[in-house]
């Protein structure tokens, strides 16, 4: 139960440290070019596989030898168990893309004051598209996310291997899927300036708290179940928002928001609820 709870509690952290954070770094306007998201997806990926092959050497005593044993007995040994990890690796990596896609153009909208009518008519075209690729992008990561997170948790329920061996096998489809997606659509780029273009301390912040977020995530998974997962990251869409209200003051709540932040409060609530044991008939 305590692992349940403490789980939970660091996704909502993760992810409104990581989506405030991310927002930052894609409005950012620094001297050189702005970074690749792909390359970041595929940096990520990276250190979520050191960080589990890490957290497998402790398991283990730390032994080499044990090391090399396990992860060629899990992985290379057992290419089918492995290959069931493709599927939702594919959409995570999918998911992770479209993230910094959504958060890329719907931060657009928040840059247009009221106060100044003329800048905000002269960005209001633009804007209005962006706004619509961001949503678009956030409804198909909403749709992917959903069917992955059923699906790696019924692989990680089912299965006796280690979550942290089941992080590793997803890293390396994510791995593979991130580079080619990369290649793919900034292949010339990259040639020209290299996957780490445009990096700077809040980018691999972003980088390290998007790892970060492939190992909590599991963790709930594991430990809770895939639905107080969606639960705990619709808390911290509302927790950001309130941040950005209050503190960054770049968004304006309507009341649309209001009633769907108060419908979220009350499902968690709903779903977390035990009611009392009714009394037994034989004893009134």
């Amino acid at each position: 139960m305590f692992l349940k709870y403490l789980s939970l509690g660091v996704l909502v952290f993760q992810t409104t440290s990581l989506v405030l954070t991310m927002r930052y770094s894609r409005t950012l306007q620094g001297d050189g070019p702005r970074y690749l998201a792909s390359s970041a997806v595929v940096v990520a990926e990276l250190m979520k596989i050191v960080a589990c092959v890490l957290l497998v050497f402790k398991e283990h005593s730390y032994s080499v030898r044990a090391l090399n044993s396990i992860l060629r007995q899990e992985i290379l040994q057992k290419p089918v168990e492995t290959l069931k990890l493709a599927i939702p690796s594919g959409i995570y990596t999918l998911q992770n893309n479209l993230l910094y896609v959504a958060l890329s153009n719907l931060d657009a909208a928040t840059y247009q004051w009221p106060s100044d009518s003329a800048v905000s008519s002269e960005k209001e075209p633009a804007s209005a598209g962006s706004q619509f690729v961001g949503v678009a992008a956030v409804l198909v990561a909403c749709c992917s996310s959903g069917f992955a997170g059923v699906y790696f948790e019924k692989i990680l329920k089912e299965s006796k291997q280690s979550v942290w061996i089941r992080n590793i096998q997803l890293g390396m489809f994510g791995l593979v899927f991130g580079l080619f997606g990369m290649l793919a659509y900034d292949g010339e780029r990259v040639r020209e300036a290299g996957m780490f273009q445009g990096y700077s301390t809040v980018t691999w912040t972003v980088v390290a708290l998007q790892a970060l977020g492939g190992l909590v995530i599991a963790a709930v998974i594991k430990y809770a179940d895939n639905i107080l997962k969606g639960f705990a990251t619709s808390l911290s869409i509302i927790l950001s928002t309130l941040i950005s209200y209050f503190l960054l003051q770049d968004f304006e709540p309507t009341s649309v928001f209001f009633l769907g932040a108060i419908l979220v409060i009350m499902a968690t609530f709903l779903y977390g609820y035990e009611g009392k044991s009714s009394p037994n008939p034989s004893r009134a």
